[in-house]
């Protein structure tokens, strides 16, 4: 079986209040996006109960640290797994905001159920995805949603980005989640963004935000000068995705980008 994990951009994202337990409850908007990982998982004639190796972009960390390997665990302790031979090819950039690793976990459950026949339904599945990350449920049903909680709370939003492209680019810097929200005072967003991602693409310029560019930009100015770099290109809206490091800008045309005018990042354009 050969799966194609996609990665996933925050249209806004506002951090409004930080829990008793630790974690934030935020508010954003979740769209799926065809940047994808490639994961083949087949049955294997092993003495291990799974061989896994990685190709591409490097990861680093012991894999049983992947969210690869930890939804496997999961479904060991309530299903018979056979010995497996899982490989990921590694595309989506990590430490992007993009959701690369949630995205390979959540597919991991979703492709150990069909091709072992688990029956498990996606509201089980979403619960067992919540369980490696608060946004690895999303990439369960991999619709379009606005979010809230700690990420982990969906109500479906009809956005269509048909005809636009979707341009994201990652300079190799590092954000740390908790470096990220260290900058953060929680509050309650301005505007209402269930009622804001309504509006034209074009004013959401002005209207949807994202919470953490502000301390962000202050430390790492390279990243808000892509903001900016994709605006002068021709972006109708263009933000931070996540925590960061990338950045997206939603197009209404093919963008020229022979000047290397971002020069030493990852760059894919891709047409919705």
């Amino acid at each position: 079986m050969i799966l194609y994990p996609n990665c996933k951009i925050n249209i806004g994202l506002y951090v409004t209040e930080r829990r008793v337990d630790g974690y934030h409850n935020i508010e954003t908007v979740f769209f799926p996006v065809g940047l994808t990982d490639v994961l083949q998982i087949e049955e294997a004639d092993a003495k291990n109960n799974f061989r896994f190796s990685i190709l591409g972009n490097k990861i680093e960390g012991e894999a049983e640290n992947n969210l690869i390997i930890k939804a496997l665990r999961l479904l060991q302790k309530d299903f018979h797994i056979p010995p497996l031979d899982i490989k990921l090819t590694k595309k989506i950039p990590t430490g992007a905001g993009l959701g690369g690793g949630s995205t390979d976990g959540a597919f991991m459950l979703k492709g150990l159920n069909e091709l072992l026949n688990l029956n498990i339904s996606d509201e089980k599945l979403e619960i067992y995805a919540a369980k490696l990350g608060a946004d690895c449920p999303f990439f369960v049903s991999n619709r379009a949603v606005f979010a809230e909680g700690t990420g982990n709370i969906f109500t479906p939003v009809n956005i269509s980005l048909q005809g636009y492209c979707i341009v994201i680019v990652k300079p190799d810097i590092h954000v740390s989640t908790a470096e990220a929200y260290a900058g953060i005072t929680p509050k309650k967003s301005e505007f209402q963004l269930r009622e804001a991602i309504c509006e034209p693409i074009e004013k959401w310029k002005n209207l949807i935000f994202n919470d953490f560019e502000k301390s962000v930009f202050e430390k790492f100015p390279k990243i808000a000068k892509i903001k900016q770099q994709l605006y002068d290109l021709g972006a109708l809206y263009a933000s931070m995705s996540g925590s960061g490091s990338a950045v997206f800008g939603i197009f209404d045309k093919q963008v020229n980008f022979s000047n290397n005018i971002f020069k030493k990042c990852f760059l894919t354009n891709i047409k919705i």
